[in-house]
């Protein structure tokens, strides 16, 4: 049985969720910060016979995300989706979403495959990385750490970037580690989507000034280092081998591949 979930679901739900906090950091920072009864995000829960709690399936403005320990009505799941006019991307760990994918009536769809990791054990850390040169920034200091990101290619052009960043910062959903050279930011690692139990890591980079001498990989080591040290395992998305053997390196783990279905509607033809 598929039914909305409510804050009297609260238990259950967290019960089931934090049994795997890594594959379930989006849903469970979403729960944490925004609640059952948002305009903009909405839960669905699959049931068993017995009433016990066996998917999650949550609505984040456009955008679907779904876990499940087990079997579950995949076909349920695709009939909420597909009723939505708002819908654009269904996401998730690739065993779960293959099973809904097949039922979507949504037009054309793009996808992009991650390799999703974690780090959960600070004795997994690798050592050998320099960290007495890493500081950790505050709001004053958004804008270097914008033009640093505004500088890397592989990143993609986002004129709210300073914006996002700054409301993380305050909201203590996100932090930043940088190292620096005569003021300038030259290499840093940020989180984002941080809960009570996880985080996720995202804008890892190194000026092109400065790259292959270990400064990302020192930034990394104090990031994860404080986030364990407060009981938050680390989470992230690569996709390539090299990025993935740096991050490898530094204690990470391969616990599956997260997918991004994009879906793009088709248009009705004409009738004029």
């Amino acid at each position: 049985m598929i039914r909305r979930l409510t804050s009297y679901d609260d238990l259950q739900c967290q019960q089931l969720l934090s049994a795997k906090p890594a594959k379930n950091l989006f849903i469970i920072g979403d729960i944490e910060n925004f609640g059952y009864e948002q305009d903009f995000q909405k839960l669905w829960g699959d049931f068993t016979e017995k009433d016990q709690l066996r998917a999650v399936l949550l609505k984040y403005h456009n955008n679907y995300i779904t876990y499940a320990n087990d079997s579950f009505n995949a076909k349920g799941f695709a009939a909420i989706i597909n009723s939505d006019p708002e819908f654009m991307q269904l996401s998730g760990l690739q065993e779960i979403t293959d099973k809904i994918l097949p039922h979507i009536k949504n037009g054309k769809v793009r996808t992009r495959e991650l390799y999703y990791a974690k780090c959960d054990d600070a004795k997994k850390l690798n050592s050998d990385f320099d960290i007495n040169r890493v500081k950790q920034a505050c709001i004053e200091d958004v804008p270097r750490l914008v033009a640093l990101q505004n500088q890397i290619t592989e990143f993609e052009q986002d004129s709210s970037r300073e914006d996002s960043i700054r409301r993380g910062m305050q909201q203590k959903s996100a932090r930043s580690y940088y190292i620096e050279e005569q003021d300038v930011m030259i290499s840093s690692a940020s989180t984002t989507a941080e809960n009570s139990m996880s985080a996720m890591v995202v804008g890892v980079c190194t000026h092109p000034h400065y790259k292959r001498q270990g400064l990302a990989s020192s930034c990394m080591h104090k990031l994860c280092q404080d986030l364990l040290s407060e009981g938050r395992m680390l989470c992230l998305f690569y996709d390539n081998p090299e990025a993935g053997s740096i991050y490898k390196r530094l204690g990470f783990e391969d616990i599956g591949m997260w997918m991004m279905h994009i879906f793009e509607k088709v248009k009705k033809p004409s009738t004029i």
